[in-house]
């Protein structure tokens, strides 16, 4: 995970427990709960997309493939 994905996950996670103690104690606000529904999703989208990048695809002929001949 880098260092931006991790950061985006902290301050998601400090977005559930703000929002949770403002629901706490003045009640729910659909919108708080909107906005941090949309910042949950775009945290998984940045950690999937950070997982994609991790997945190495090996380039180059394959061993004992079939290709052009050496010359």
């Amino acid at each position: 995970m880098s260092g931006s994905t991790k950061a985006m996950t902290i301050v998601t996670c400090a977005a559930l427990v703000l929002i949770t103690a403002y629901t706490v104690a003045l009640g729910s606000s659909g919108w708080l709960w909107f906005g941090w529904i949309v910042l949950g999703v775009a945290t998984l989208g940045m950690a999937a997309a950070d997982s994609a990048d991790a997945v190495t695809v090996p380039r180059g002929p394959r061993a004992g493939g079939t290709g052009p001949a050496a010359r």
